[in-house]
């Protein structure tokens, strides 16, 4: 038996839980992006610095490469009329599965199969069928990109209660590809001429994507976090990018994941690659669920947020600098004022 094995075996879902006062929560974005704090963690000295983000360039080398998420933000929350009753409804578009038909978690009452919605500003849509707890397969008149930029609204995570004036500060500069329910927030604090001067430094830029799905806010529930149903997401690692990571790793230089959706695409792309090789190109479906003992293969640095308690996002950045160091760090954040969640602060992993 290894030693990461045991530390596997050894989890607790209670061991990543931590104390954080409301206060702590960002409800608003910093202006401009790159002015969020920037905590720094040295895995191999055990040390932490604190800097501004837009002081980034210091702690990366030329020939590193920073992997970023591409996914844009759906306006998934879309009202809906019952036909031909009248009652609101409401529905969050969770994942598509044809260009009509979609997973998506609903609140109104009697909505069985067969129901009949008249959507706000789009088509006519059926429910299908009943899937797990309050989501169902509902199917659409037409083509949803047809009509859902014009009357959905781009849903914000539970904790933020302010309303935010601008729904553009909720992508990153990096969005291009519809299909998540909540944005990479690591990416949020770039800005092009952030982009710009790192670039001018040598330091090189890869896109991923990964749409993001609602479960990312989910606590993890069971005793044991090894039991606990990842749901599987999509994403995809092009031929093009697979070529200039391994090229990268090649020449010396760091993979550096922004965000932790690019890690879990960068290590489900590894699991493919051949030998010799970091990662292979990917396309489909990913459920991994990186724990304390997983062996990272393609990740060299990471760039993240700091994440909810007993989150599997929690787990995922301990798995990668040890769950004590991360949850020290978390308790100094707290202590210099860092702010919380998907609006807050930012924390290198080196």
């Amino acid at each position: 038996m290894t030693a990461a094995t045991r530390v596997v075996q050894a989890l607790r879902t209670e061991d990543f839980d931590y104390d954080l006062p409301p206060e702590f929560i960002a409800q608003k974005p910093v202006e401009p992006r790159d002015s969020a704090k920037l905590m720094v963690l040295d895995r191999n000295t055990g040390t932490i610095t604190h800097a501004i983000f837009r002081g980034l360039g210091r702690f990366l080398r030329p020939g590193d490469v920073l992997v970023v998420n591409r996914t844009r933000v759906l306006p998934a929350r879309i009202w809906a009329r019952k036909i031909p009753t009248g009652g609101r409804v409401e529905l969050l578009l969770l994942k598509q599965e044809t260009p009509t038909v979609w997973q998506a978690m609903v609140r109104g009452r009697g909505l069985v199969p067969g129901k009949r919605l008249q959507i706000q500003g789009g088509p006519e849509a059926e429910i299908v069928e009943v899937l797990e707890g309050p989501v169902r397969r509902v199917r659409f008149q037409r083509p949803v990109h047809q009509w859902l930029p014009q009357a959905g609204q781009v849903p914000l995570p539970p904790y933020i209660r302010e309303k935010l004036e601008d729904p553009e500060r909720y992508q990153t500069i990096f969005a291009r590809e519809p299909g998540s329910v909540a944005a990479p927030t690591a990416s949020l604090h770039f800005t092009p001429q952030l982009v710009k001067r790192l670039q001018g430094q040598g330091i090189r830029f890869a896109e991923v994507t990964l749409h993001i799905g609602l479960d990312t806010f989910a606590p993890v529930k069971e005793e044991d976090p090894r039991r606990h149903k990842m749901h599987r997401e999509w994403c995809r690692l092009s031929p093009e990018t697979a070529d200039l990571l391994n090229r990268v790793r090649e020449e010396g230089g760091r993979i550096v994941a922004v965000g932790t959706t690019a890690v879990r695409t960068l290590e489900t792309a590894a699991l493919h690659a051949p030998p010799g090789r970091v990662v292979a190109p990917f396309e489909g479906e990913t459920d991994l669920f990186i724990l304390p003992g997983h062996e990272f293969k393609a990740v060299d640095a990471l760039i993240t947020n700091f994440h909810l308690p007993r989150s599997t996002l929690l787990m995922l950045v301990s798995a990668f600098a040890g769950r004590e160091f991360i949850l020290r760090a978390y308790e100094e954040a707290k202590r210099h004022g860092y702010r919380f969640f998907s609006f807050g602060d930012a924390m290198l992993i080196l």
